[in-house]
């Protein structure tokens, strides 16, 4: 035990320090607080006989406090300054990416990078994508670690264990990934976007989501300009691996075929958190009204439905709302609709679907129709046995067609296969009943020859006699 003190003298196990490692190496700078909450959501939940919110705060984060300092003796892990509520953070060295890349099964070029300024700041912008990312993931609590907590404790773990999941698990986001407009991966060139989170999770419906978040600080104008550079990017074209040119961004991010004749660009998730002086529905409006060449579709007449090829889906909500409601929840605007939805149906085309599964019914239909009528005229044409007047099945139709002979014909094509058997088996015993004849005759007529040869022999002996 002495031995592992000295080596991690804060006594933090080998999983809290894991746990460190994967979501600082998804968020980049995060608080004690934002860890604990990702990494083990039942211990929100206990502690709560301490007098103070923030004696229970510093009683639920103590052990991932203490694996960040194990981490940070070891060169893994640096401090990144305090929010603006005075909150310490932490941020992750070189050798501690790497080594988190490795826990999340990421290549060091694909964990992003860092954010501007890290927490020198206060952090506000990082605070709000990690609070993003939360209500996104909704931990859920195991209710057999808070079963001996009080009575009230164990009622808030079970609600938030109850709710609504939310989408992926950490490993399904990634924070500051640069999208080239120009250059590599490694090194964008200038003008390039940098998403604030990209987040993968096509078994919950959502293959590829990018996401920006906003304190409600930065001018409407500005966040419009992002959309520029990131409609260049989707328009970037580039050889993948079997020489076939496609977008940029399908050959790092796997996405479903496009169905049919729509090729729209993947949704940007826009998420305002209320702590700058501007209005949160001002700004969405005036992003919405600014980006309108970006996100605006053409109506389908025969089909009743906006198309939006080579369109961005660009869907808004609020960090409350997203809190409140989560992702299954009416939380999300879709740019150009008039009401909330969850987010699979803001960033979906519900209509479109609707019009495609109409077709797609109506396409099976007419082939159903179509087999019909064929299989009608193959019926008038099946030929009729001669004899019995029984159908030919489809075996004796095809057999006494060509067979593998070629020019060799099946007997008596005119018949069924039974009356086929008996006529054969009846030409058989007819052929046998001739041989037979013959053989007697044969017989017969061997009889009389021999017979007539002894008369004439007897006749032939008196004579000389």
């Amino acid at each position: 035990m002495a031995g592992k003190r000295k080596e991690n003298q804060a006594g933090s196990s080998n999983d809290l320090r894991a746990d460190v490692l994967r979501v600082l190496g998804v968020l980049k700078i995060a608080t004690a607080d934002q860890i604990q909450r990702l990494s083990t959501p039942h211990l929100t939940y206990r502690h709560t006989t301490k007098p103070t919110p923030a004696k229970r705060k510093e009683a639920r984060t103590a052990s991932h406090r203490a694996a960040v300092n194990d981490l940070r003796r070891h060169g893994l892990a640096i401090d990144g300054g305090r929010t603006r509520a005075g909150e310490e953070t932490r941020l992750l060295t070189k050798d501690g990416l790497a080594a988190a890349a490795i826990d999340l099964d990421r290549e060091l070029e694909e964990m992003g990078g860092m954010p501007k300024s890290g927490g020198r700041s206060g952090a506000s912008h990082a605070m709000t994508v990690n609070e993003t990312v939360i209500a996104l993931i909704r931990p859920k609590p195991n209710l057999d670690k808070v079963t001996r907590e009080p009575a009230e404790a164990v009622a808030a773990a079970r609600a938030a264990a109850c709710a609504p999941d939310g989408i992926g698990t950490l490993a399904s986001y990634a924070t500051e990934v640069a999208l080239p407009v120009k250059g590599t991966w490694k090194n964008p060139a200038i003008g390039s976007a940098r998403a604030d989170v990209v987040l993968t999770a096509p078994d919950a419906g959502v293959p590829l989501l990018f996401i920006e978040a906003d304190n409600c600080t930065e001018e409407a104008v500005l966040i419009a300009r992002k959309f520029d550079k990131y409609a260049r990017f989707f328009q970037r074209q580039e050889k993948d691996t079997d020489g076939i040119e496609k977008p940029l961004w399908r050959t790092r991010w796997p996405a479903p075929a496009t169905d049919e004749y729509e090729r729209v660009h993947p949704p940007v998730l826009l998420v305002f958190h209320q702590a700058g002086q501007r209005s949160a529905k001002n700004q969405m409006a005036r992003v919405a009204d600014l980006t309108r060449h970006h996100w605006q579709g053409i109506w389908h007449r025969e089909g009743g439905y906006h198309s939006y090829t080579g369109r961005i889906p660009i869907v808004a909500t609020t960090l409350d709302l997203l809190r409140e409601h989560g992702p299954a929840g009416p939380a999300f605007w879709r740019f150009g609709r008039d009401h909330r939805q969850p987010l699979l149906d803001a960033i979906g085309n519900a209509r479109r679907d609707a019009y495609l599964a109409r077709r797609r019914q109506a396409a099976r239909q007419e082939q159903r129709r179509r087999e019909e009528r064929e299989a009608a005229q193959r019926e008038a044409q099946r030929p009729v046995c001669a004899d019995c007047g029984q159908k030919f099945t489809d075996d004796r139709w095809e057999a006494v067609g060509y067979t593998g002979g070629w020019g060799e014909r099946e007997s008596h094509p005119h018949l069924c296969e039974n009356c086929q058997h008996r006529a054969v088996a009846a030409e058989q015993q007819a052929e046998a009943e001739e041989r037979e004849r013959q053989e007697q005759e044969r017989l017969r007529r061997q009889a009389e020859e021999l017979a007539a040869a002894q008369k004439a022999g007897g006749w032939l002996s008196r004579f000389r006699t």
